[in-house]
């Protein structure tokens, strides 16, 4: 396992900004140290996992994004939908709240769109085959319409929870499974701010004792 933190509000409401977490890099197997290859292959990426994984355009960069696409799937967004091989990947109201309720105004910040706030977005389910996860959608100005596109063998289309909100395969291709670092685990510290002169920090007033421990799904 390796410790990461989450940067950014575009995997909201799934991991917030601050969240630390850690992935298990050898869920799909061995590397030859200090290079992208790999020795020995345990396992394939599955639609649905969230990965961390270097920035194709620019490997010293790391991103963290569900996986929604895999080698040959064809990949299509109407009206906000995903569509996976022509299937419709379902939205409907979400039966838990407890992801979206740890959202303030200022986990949103400012993007293409100018400053957001939590009120600008509407939270759904998204069924993925048969992975319900969390997504967050504009009210106004949502997502263009993509694809469709085919995933070529060895790459993996991912996006990111916060679909309005998140660059992703849709704006620079796949991620090639070389680049992949291993898939997020679990929640092991989060907090609101941290230390004003110790950035790196957590401040110990604002931890989200709540989300400790929280497994990744």
């Amino acid at each position: 396992f390796e410790a990461y933190v989450i940067p950014s509000g575009s995997m909201l409401p799934s991991l917030l900004i601050r969240d630390h977490i850690f992935v298990n890099k050898l869920v799909y197997g061995l590397r030859v140290p200090f290079s992208e290859k790999w020795l020995v292959r345990f396992n394939e990426p599955q639609r649905g996992e969230i990965i961390v994984f270097k920035y194709p355009e620019d490997m010293s960069t790391f991103f963290i994004k569900r996986i929604v696409g895999m080698p040959g799937d064809k990949i299509e967004i109407k009206d906000a939908t995903l569509f996976i091989n022509d299937q419709i990947m379902e939205k409907s109201a979400p039966t838990s709240t407890w992801d979206y309720d740890w959202l303030r105004d200022k986990d949103f910040g400012s993007d293409s769109y100018g400053y957001s706030s939590k009120d600008q977005f509407v939270h759904f389910t998204e069924d993925l085959s048969g992975t319900k996860h969390s997504i967050l959608l504009r009210k106004t100005y949502g997502s263009k319409d993509y694809g469709p596109y085919i995933v070529p063998k060895g790459g993996f289309f991912v996006l990111g929870d916060n679909r309005d909100s998140s660059q992703d395969s849709r704006y620079w291709g796949i991620v090639p499974f070389e680049n992949i670092l291993g898939r997020a685990s679990m929640v092991w510290l989060s907090c609101e701010e941290t230390l004003p002169v110790l950035s790196f920090l957590c401040n110990p007033l604002t931890l989200r004792w709540g989300r400790f421990f929280y497994s990744i799904k």
